[in-house]
């Protein structure tokens, strides 16, 4: 019995033992675990912060250089506009270096890339010795963006590197001049770059070779344990941004028992510093969000683009200033509207119904629309819209954005610049036709005189009693066929300066060039000019307004007989010729002389309002049949005669329709 007992009271004895010991095996390895973990988490803890910290320290730096970009470009506007003269544009300049002191330089250049206004010096004359920064600008792509060079070493005591900006300034599609902004690389860390980040982390800006060109460490170097890097995009440039924290790795005590302790002890202070140290990060961010708010705030409401949100449902979530301005209506009376809104036009409503449905269904036009607007008084607004998805932070489509500009000041430019052409081309067909009223009187002199023959003659044969019935037939029908050359030159004399309309139809080139064949010809004669015709036959049609035309072949061909006024009389030849380029679906028509040529510095202005050469002339014509070619999509352009002269050409698109048929 005892050993029965001895025996079953055994398992009991183990079972005791083996419990507590896995009990002080879990609890130590909990207190192992624990700071481990506590470590692991605090690491994590300090990257993420790492990364949150250079995001916000990222977009602050992005958000003052497009501050400075956007100031400016509002100078350069004032400047386009000559508003400005040169010391105001300086004092401007000033003002903004001594608000951003990461700015050391502010240039405005001209078309010539020479000094205009400079910060760094005074007058114009000190401003042109310094060195200026070589920027390369396309003759036939004009670009408005903003160009950031690669940083330069700049050679003095600080050796330091500077980043310089340039924003064109353009005017009807050319560059009339520029801005260049030069930023201190180290400026750019020390000024825009918060003490409490600075103080924690080594900061640097390198290219993307990894060249340091600038760096800040306030609280010593970095230990390579809690690094990020952030690009900079900057316009044509892009930098990194790289935080290296000053923090190590944390470690673990070599005592857990005292950890325990400690972490039993001071758990409640850790508590409230940490709730402490949180709630003051918290203030600090709403501050900067708030601050940030204010200042896009007060953006948007100083914006003259109608900005207008829309949530799932069509429903407008936002307007800004300009919106209510346009439309006339003010914001509280229209956010949380539905379609049909208030501000549309009764005539548009079925174009605005068919947008918003498509809309609805997410088909966002890839490019703006126009369309019209009623203001609240009444009045019509031709509007130009750009849609764009709302994407939250997400990733998720809350709706839509729309920018919405108003256009009726473009318009009403357009309506009079059009109006004015028409003015400028009516004025010069009555002017070449003034040049050629003599010589028209000239032209009908003889047809008339020639009419007054024959019919004297048929009289004689009527009187004398012999009538000669083919004799008589002959000189009737000779009578005729000057008749009707009079005629065809008073017609075509009719159509070319009777008042009408632009219009584009399709038409032969062949029939046109035959339509002007008589004045041509007129103008010809009087300056002993021998006309040479190479009209090829069967070329496709072009849609196009005929009398334009007619008014571009007169002038060009005037202009070539009166640039032979010296040319010996064997040499007065003018050519006119018609061919199809096929590669480029185009009818191409040239008007070739042999008479003094265009000189190089002639070239350049040739086709520029009010220039000529001539002491009677207008300088008008090139400029109005260069206008009148591009009208019909085609292009006027000259070129050097091999054999002496100019050689002027314009080339027209076929008609689509044909070049479909042709397909």
């Amino acid at each position: 019995m005892k050993s029965f007992y001895r025996t079953q009271s055994w398992p009991n004895q183990k079972w005791r033992w083996i419990i507590p010991i896995l009990l002080l095996l879990l609890f130590l390895s909990t207190l192992i675990w624990l700071p481990w973990q506590a470590q692991r988490m605090e690491a994590n803890e300090r990257q993420e912060q790492l990364i949150a910290d250079s995001l916000w320290v990222e977009q602050a730096i992005q958000f003052q250089l497009n501050r400075n970009d956007e100031v400016l470009r509002q100078i350069g506007g004032e400047i386009i506009s000559a508003k400005l003269q040169k010391e105001t544009v300086l004092d401007r300049f000033r003002a903004i270096l001594k608000n951003n002191r990461e700015v050391q330089r502010i240039a405005w250049y001209d078309a010539n890339n020479k000094v205009v206004a400079d910060t760094r010096e005074g007058t114009l004359a000190n401003a042109e010795r310094l060195p200026v920064p070589k920027f390369e600008f396309g003759t036939l792509d004009v670009s408005e963006e903003t160009i950031c060079l690669k940083p330069v070493l700049e050679i003095n005591a600080k050796n330091a590197y500077l980043l310089h900006c340039q924003i064109p300034l353009i005017k009807d599609e050319h560059r009339i001049g520029s801005m260049m902004i030069s930023y201190r690389m180290n400026g750019i860390l020390e000024e825009l770059v918060p003490w409490w980040f600075a103080q924690d982390n080594q900061i640097s800006i390198t290219d993307i070779d990894d060249r340091v060109l600038s760096e800040r460490a306030a609280g010593g170097s970095g230990k390579s344990v809690y690094t990020h890097s952030r690009a900079l995009e900057l316009p044509s440039l892009t930098l990194i941004l790289r935080t290296n924290s000053i923090k190590s790795e944390p470690k673990l005590l070599s005592n857990l028992l005292v950890l325990s302790v400690i972490l039993l002890s001071a758990g409640l202070i850790w508590s409230l510093m940490a709730l402490w140290r949180d709630i003051n990060r918290r203030l600090a961010a709403e501050g900067a969000l708030r601050q940030q708010v204010t200042f896009r705030t007060a953006m948007e409401n100083s914006l003259v683009t109608g900005l207008r949100a829309r949530d799932m449902e069509g429903r407008l979530t936002y307007v800004n200033p300009a919106f209510c301005r346009m439309v006339g209506f003010p914001a509280e009376q229209i956010i949380g509207r539905v379609p049909p809104m208030p501000y549309w036009a009764p005539e548009a409503i079925e174009e605005y119904q068919q947008r918003f449905t498509q809309l609805l269904a997410g088909t966002v036009p890839s490019e703006g629309f126009e369309t019209i607007y009623q203001h609240a008084s009444g009045e019509r607004i031709p509007v130009l819209i750009y849609e764009s998805a709302l994407i939250n932070e997400n990733g998720r489509q809350t709706g839509w954005m729309s920018s919405i500009l108003d256009i009726s000041e473009l318009r009403r430019a357009q309506d009079l610049t059009r109006q004015q052409e028409e003015k400028l081309h009516t004025s010069a067909k009555l002017a070449t036709m003034g040049e050629i009223a003599s010589m028209l009187a000239h032209e009908l002199n003889q047809p008339l005189a020639a009419i007054s023959s024959y019919t004297t003659g048929a009289i004689n044969l009527l009187q004398s009693g012999i009538v000669d019935r083919p004799l008589f037939q002959s000189a009737l029908e000779k009578v005729n066929a000057q008749a009707q050359r009079a005629g065809h030159i008073i017609r075509s004399v009719h159509e070319f300066v009777k008042k009408r309309e632009a219009t584009r139809e399709p038409v032969q080139i062949t029939d046109l060039i035959h339509t002007v064949t008589p004045l041509v010809e007129l103008q010809a004669q009087a300056s002993h000019v021998a006309l040479q015709w190479q009209i090829l036959s069967g070329l496709p049609m072009i849609l196009a307004d005929g009398v334009l035309l007619e008014q571009v072949l007169l002038n060009l061909t005037r202009n070539a007989i009166e640039s032979m006024q010296k040319t010996p009389p064997e040499n007065r030849i003018l050519r006119i010729e018609t061919s199809y380029d096929e590669a480029m679906q185009q009818v191409i028509v040239a008007v070739i002389d042999r008479g003094h040529g265009i000189p190089s510095e002639v070239a350049e202005q040739l086709f520029s309002p009010f220039f000529t050469t001539k002491s009677s002339g207008m300088g008008m014509g090139l400029n109005i049949c260069r206008t009148a070619v591009e009208f019909h999509g085609g292009k006027l352009s000259h070129r050097d005669n091999p054999v002496g002269g100019t050689i002027f050409q314009f080339a027209l698109p076929i008609h689509q329709q044909q070049q479909s048929a042709d397909q």
